[in-house]
């Protein structure tokens, strides 16, 4: 614990430096922001990149580890059902939670905002155009499962781990366990870099922190300080509803697995990167004494399935922008917009900006602007540092909750 503390105090230190750098930056020397951000930004990237590294084999391996051990498909089926009840139940609340504020706030009919340049938006807008039920489909099964692991398509790879999985799991244990054995290894030999990764997450926070500061300065919170407020009001209800259904489940070990993830989401919000924390995530959920093969089914879905930040954000700011514009939408509309958005955003979770990309669909869809994206682009990064942040406890409270649905939540950790 010693050294976890010392890593989340670290974390600490570099986000106030990377705040004051990128703040010194911004006002005394404003003609050098844009070089100083695009060079302190490559501190985020390689930590980013590092990460992503490892990725794609620590959940093909922790998954085919954890179906294949489980060897009873009836368990298989039985968690997987408790954990997509949870997906589905906790993305409704999460979407009809934005709903409901944002039409109560109204951010959209009291903030003045700054019309911005449309060309801002052009590249989603583009990338909106081809969305459709075919390239939800390609996205889902991979085509090559090396180029899944090349392009780290985690839908994709949870795909064929859990196929792969079963057929261990229905192979015989004589032909099964010396490739079980083999991925445990592996994936225990990849959390274990994690370790080292994580030392570098303070550089990548400072880097990621300075390059927005030191572009946009200060006056980017108060342009947008309505919307900012309103929607981490909206991030706050969803967080009281998640910690109290948590509470319900686990009791006062909500607190301890709290204290346990605590780097993984000031990492996630500094990063704005949910994936960024998936191997410490799977670590500390191991440690704070979830299942590993719980773990190891469940977290790699929840990636793709249970975005919860995400969810909400995509009500929100889709009204909002139907509120700039004038658009007033009945409550038969935003409920059709609602189970739109639950369908379209599931596993699309490894594209880039994906909340902005199904926010731009949905928009056209139901004859608002598209070129609407553009208002919030500027502050998309202080929302989706909120965003990832609850993406991660999202899952980690999944993970715990089906653990202890299982009777498989230990009391003092689990083995590692």
């Amino acid at each position: 614990m010693k050294g976890q503390n010392k890593l989340f105090i670290a974390i600490i230190i570099a986000l106030v430096i990377g705040v004051g750098i990128g703040g010194v930056v911004h006002t005394q020397a404003p003609e050098s922001a844009e070089s100083f951000s695009k060079n302190i930004k490559l501190l985020g990237t390689v930590f980013i990149r590092l990460v992503q590294m490892i990725i794609a084999p620590l959940v093909f391996t922790t998954l085919v580890v954890g179906i294949a051990k489980m060897s009873d498909i009836k368990m298989i089926g039985r968690v997987g059902t408790k954990a997509m009840l949870w997906f589905i139940s906790a993305s409704l609340i999460s979407l009809f939670i934005g709903l409901i504020l944002v039409n109560w706030l109204e951010p959209g009919h009291v903030t003045k905002l700054p019309i911005q340049d449309a060309a801002s938006a052009e590249e989603l807008l583009k990338t909106s155009k081809g969305f459709s039920m075919e390239d939800f489909v390609k996205h889902i099964i991979p085509k090559s499962i090396f180029e899944a692991f090349a392009t780290n398509e985690v839908l994709q790879i949870v795909v064929f781990s859990i196929m792969f999985g079963i057929a261990l799991a229905n192979l015989g244990e004589e032909y099964s366990q010396p490739v079980i054995k083999l991925f445990d290894i592996i994936a225990h030999g990849i959390l274990k870099m994690v370790g080292y990764i994580m030392w570098f997450a303070p550089l990548g926070v400072l880097g990621a922190i300075a390059a927005v500061v030191a572009t946009n300065g200060f006056e980017i919170f108060k342009v947008y300080a309505i919307y900012l407020r309103d929607f981490f009001f909206a991030l706050g209800i969803l967080w009281l509803v998640l910690l109290l259904v948590g509470y319900l489940i686990l009791g006062n070990r909500l607190f301890e697995l709290l204290r346990r993830i605590k780097e993984p989401l000031l990492i996630a919000f500094s990063t704005t990167s949910s994936e960024a924390v998936f191997p410490k995530l799977v670590e500390e959920l191991e440690r704070f004494g979830c299942n590993n093969r719980v773990v190891s089914f469940i977290l790699p879905l929840g990636y793709s399935f249970n975005l919860d930040g995400s969810m909400m954000y995509m009500t929100f700011a889709s009204i909002f922008i139907a509120q700039i514009y004038g658009i007033e939408m009945t409550v038969g509309q935003q409920i059709t917009m609602l189970l739109v958005l639950m369908l379209t955003s599931k596993g699309i979770a490894g594209v880039p900006r994906a909340s902005l990309v199904i926010i731009v669909a949905t928009c056209s869809m139901f004859g608002i602007p598209p070129e609407g994206i553009a208002l919030i682009l500027p502050i998309d990064h202080f929302c989706d540092m909120g965003r990832s942040m609850t993406n991660v406890l999202g899952n980690a409270l999944a993970t715990s909750a089906v653990s202890k649905w299982e009777g498989q939540l230990e009391n003092h950790g689990g083995n590692m």
